[in-house]
Order: C-alpha cells, then sequence, then structure tokens
C-alpha cells in the first residue's frame, strides 16, 4: 500500500469510471475487480488510509463495492491476504486503524520471525535472490564467499528479507567478479556490522532494547515475565562461574543472602551440584 500514491489507492483498489475525475479517460479495473474468485494480496496494509479502511470493510462484509465515480455496484468474491511490519493492535489503540477491519482481517494469523532470528536461512535466501537477479538481468549468477556468508549471518537486517534482496540485487549490479568477497559488500553494510559487533561486545543495554522491540512486535504482552526470569539466570550462572560453583560467595558478588540464591536457583528450576551445595 505505501507504494501507491495516497490519491491514487482508491481508484487502484476499486478501479473508476470514465470522467469520474481528470485524467479518468477510460473506464478502469480495479484490483479487486480483478481478482474476483481468487486472491488478493494487500501489503503494508496498516499504511492504508483510513478513509480507504471504510471502503475495504465494505467489501469483506458486503463483497460489493462501487468503482469511483460509479453508481452501480460490482459485487465480487475474493480471499484477501494481508500483511504489515506494523503493529496493527497499536494502531488500533492509537485509533489509526479501524478495529472492526482489524478484526475482520484478524482469521488466520501468521506471525513471521525477523531475519535476524532465523539466520541459518540466509545463505540459502542469497542463494535464491543472487539466482533471480542474475536471471532477471541476464548477468552471470554471482556467490557468497564463505566469510561473506558468515558475516551475513551475524547481521541484525533491519529491513529483513526486503533487505537481503535488495542487497543481492546491488551486488549482482555492482560487485566484480564472480565470488563476492568482502571489499564488495556496500558501506552501509559494513557499517551495521560494525555496529552489530559492537552490541556483541558488551552493549547489553543496546540488545536488551532490541530484543524487547522484535517480542513486542511479535505480539507478546507480558514481556517483564520473560525477560526476568531469563537475566536473573544468567546473572547467578556468571556469579557461580566467578566462583567456581561456591553459593555462599556467589551470593555475595548478586547482593543476596545464601539462601535466597538457594531459594531462587530453585524457582528458576536451576540444578544445584553436590560441590554447589557443600558452599
Amino acid at each position: 500500500m505505501a507504494a501507491i500514491p495516497r490519491d491514487l489507492v482508491e481508484s487502484e483498489l476499486f478501479g473508476h469510471e470514465k470522467g469520474a475525475f481528470t485524467g479518468a479517460g477510460q473506464q478502469r479495473v480495479g484490483r479487486f475487480e480483478q481478482a474476483s474468485g481468487g486472491t488478493l494480496f494487500l501489503d503494508e496494509i496498516g499504511d492504508m488510509p483510513p478513509e480507504i479502511q471504510t471502503r475495504l470493510l465494505r467489501v469483506l462484509a458486503d463483497g460489493e463495492f462501487y468503482r469511483v465515480g460509479g453508481h452501480t455496484p460490482v459485487k465480487v468474491d475474493v480471499r484477501v491476504i494481508a500483511a504489515t511490519h506494523q503493529d496493527l493492535e497499536e494502531l488500533v489503540k492509537k485509533n489509526l486503524f479501524r478495529e472492526d477491519l482489524f478484526h475482520r482481517l484478524n482469521v488466520i494469523r501468521l506471525q513471521l520471525p525477523s531475519l535476524a532470528d532465523r539466520s541459518e536461512d540466509i545463505p540459502q535466501l542469497a542463494l535464491h535472490f543472487l539466482q533471480h537477479c542474475g536471471e532477471e538481468l541476464g548477468v552471470e549468477t554471482k556467490i557468497l564467499s564463505p566469510e561473506v556468508v558468515e558475516y551475513f549471518s551475524r547481521l541484525p537486517w533491519p529491513g529483513n528479507v526486503r533487505q537481503l534482496e535488495n542487497v543481492c540485487r546491488w551486488l549482482t549490479v555492482m560487485a566484480a567478479g564472480t565470488e563476492i568477497q568482502m571489499d564488495a559488500l556496500p558501506p552501509q553494510l559494513r557499517e551495521e556490522g560494525d555496529k552489530a559487533k559492537s552490541l556483541s561486545q558488551g552493549n547489553w543495554n543496546e540488545m536488551l532494547q532490541d530484543w524487547a522491540k522484535r517480542e513486542l512486535q511479535g505480539g507478546e504482552k507480558r514481556i517483564l515475565d520473560m525477560a526476568l526470569p531469563m537475566f536473573e539466570k544468567t546473572m547467578i550462572n556468571a556469579a557461580l562461574q566467578q566462583t567456581g560453583g561456591r553459593k555462599r560467595d556467589a551470593s555475595l558478588l548478586l547482593g543476596w543472602g545464601r539462601n535466597t540464591l538457594t531459594r531462587k536457583m530453585k524457582e528458576l528450576g536451576m540444578q544445584a551440584s553436590e560441590k554447589n551445595d557443600l558452599h
């Protein structure tokens, strides 16, 4: 939806009659009419203007609509699949997306993890995009060097699969040779790698914020209940490793009493070794 100019969205989806507006020299059949009897995919539904949301709701509810400038209802039978990178429930709360439309669309819901959360897919996806771009542009298909594959697997990919596809397209056009080396990567991609490296080297606050953002965008409601046990487990394990498993010393590092540490470990389902129990 974001790719269509706002003033053309209505005509694009529902079509228009000849003379409906300046420049409408002939009747135009919209996407809903074209997809009748099949499926219509609406990408970035969260960007849909409010007035178009109202029209979409009516089509979904009644199975009919009017072309722009038309007076005769057009009946259609269309299955709609919608996608968005936004949190529609949050948009509903802010009155930026119609609640009734949200519930109409939210019949079967699929939530895809970010590309950074499925890094094992990156090599195959990159191979696919490089092959596709090579065929589309009529040039030799590029391949990634092992070093670049490993580097790609560590990147955060904020733009997800689309970003990876665009990078592969850029490399197909700009990179010299068949095998792509590190020095052939676009500068901004190398900057993202430097940022990811700095995160892995100790900026836990930014890492935690990034995790929270992903969980909230994924629809999680009680992230504090998820995060606190994980945080406490991490701190307890670090303290026990530092003290060679001695509970008394570990509890001092954590600022707890030994009994508190024992209770916490039990609550978190952490098994204490015999060595731990003796100290």
